[in-house]
């Protein structure tokens, strides 16, 4: 387990949130300074990384054929080694301009819940390669939780869900350790699918991944509203090969949704199930507290509280929760030492 002392983590140090779909960046001091896609741009002739993230978002679906738009991230792990570390290198530079260096930051990076040791190993190597002196990893509901100023420290059950691009974490959480916890593959990028599948059998239309994401937030609801969002949507007609416009409204998103939303509710019951009892008891008083992207899809926390029977609130700026809560274990590390995920652990399977 790593040790600490007070001089452990400077003012340079930097927490991240590696998300699939967004990178959130926290300086010791300065608070959240970088919140930027997941996305790098790569020239196949030359090898040479062409932009990352907001203006590689803007290149999906429009580049020529020597250019890939690339997410080295899947579910939350690396799936392009390189590619992560060209993109951190990026991050890290960019959150630390202007800042005289001797040496590089450290850095606490959230990953998603029961994550292996080998895919562990693999974002603290690409946070070294990227510049960083030293990588500790946090688990992202942890790191939530902490940033959503929820009672980890004490003897009683905190239930989270954090519903992210790539995964959605559920943990419950007790006297600073993990008692039950599961991710699952229903999240941010599954509910575009959802969309995109959606209007593909209903509508014969063919849109794309930023199309559907768009539609997600501008109009995305699990529950009937009190008034009626829609949207106009372009795309290619599959009958005719023409381009073709429809309107979606809010009831169509809603319908896309339900299979994933029961899928997530199945998964959220596993983890009640295997919660001491005692744990229980605690949560049916508290409730659950939701981050993450997935937390702004309207009546979210209506439909989870009507489906657990339990109450449901929604973090404080959930979209940053994670990185806030990563950000204040390098504002005091010690207190935290104990959710680190050791690195023993992670160097005994290579």
């Amino acid at each position: 387990m790593p040790k600490f002392s007070r001089n452990t983590f400077f003012s340079s140090d930097i927490a991240i949130d590696l998300g699939t779909a967004n990178t959130l960046v926290y300086v010791r001091g300065k608070g959240v300074v970088i919140n930027e896609p997941s996305v790098v741009a790569v020239n196949d002739k030359t090898n040479q990384v062409v932009a990352v993230g907001k203006e590689a978002k803007l290149m999906l679906g429009k580049t020529p054929g020597h250019i890939r738009v690339v997410r080295p991230l899947s579910h939350g792990v690396i799936s392009d080694f390189e590619v992560t570390e060209e993109m951190l290198t990026y991050f890290i530079n960019k959150a630390q301009a202007g800042r005289a260096r001797l040496f590089g930051p450290r850095v606490v990076i959230g990953v998603p819940t029961g994550v292996t040791n080998v895919q562990s190993r693999a974002v603290r190597d690409a946070a070294r390669n990227a510049g960083a002196r030293e990588a500790f990893i946090l688990e992202e509901p942890v790191a939530g939780a902490i940033g959503a100023k929820l009672p980890v420290f004490d003897a009683v059950g905190t239930m989270v869900l954090d519903i992210g691009g790539g995964t959605t974490d559920i943990a419950v959480i007790a006297l600073k350790g993990v008692v039950a916890a599961k991710s699952s593959h229903v999240a941010g990028d599954r509910f575009n699918d959802n969309i995109i599948e959606f209007v593909r059998s209903e509508f014969k239309l063919g849109i794309g991944e930023r199309t559907a994401e768009e539609v997600k937030i501008s109009i995305g609801a699990v529950m009937p509203l009190s008034e009626t969002f829609s949207r106009s949507v372009r795309g290619r007609d599959f009958a005719t090969g023409l381009p073709r416009e429809i309107t979606l409204t809010d009831a169509h998103v809603r319908e896309a949704l339900m299979p994933s939303l029961d899928s997530l509710m199945e998964t959220m019951r596993e983890v009640i199930e295997a919660t001491p009892p005692e744990l229980l008891s605690d949560i049916l008083e508290r409730g659950v507290t939701v981050f993450g992207g997935g937390a702004l899809l309207r009546g979210l926390p209506q439909i989870l509280a009507k489906m657990l029977g339990v109450p449901v609130r929604v973090a404080p700026d959930p979209l940053t929760a994670v990185v806030r809560g990563a950000g204040i274990v390098t504002e005091d590390p010690e207190p935290f030492v104990d959710f680190f995920i050791d690195e023993e652990d992670i160097l005994s399977e290579a």
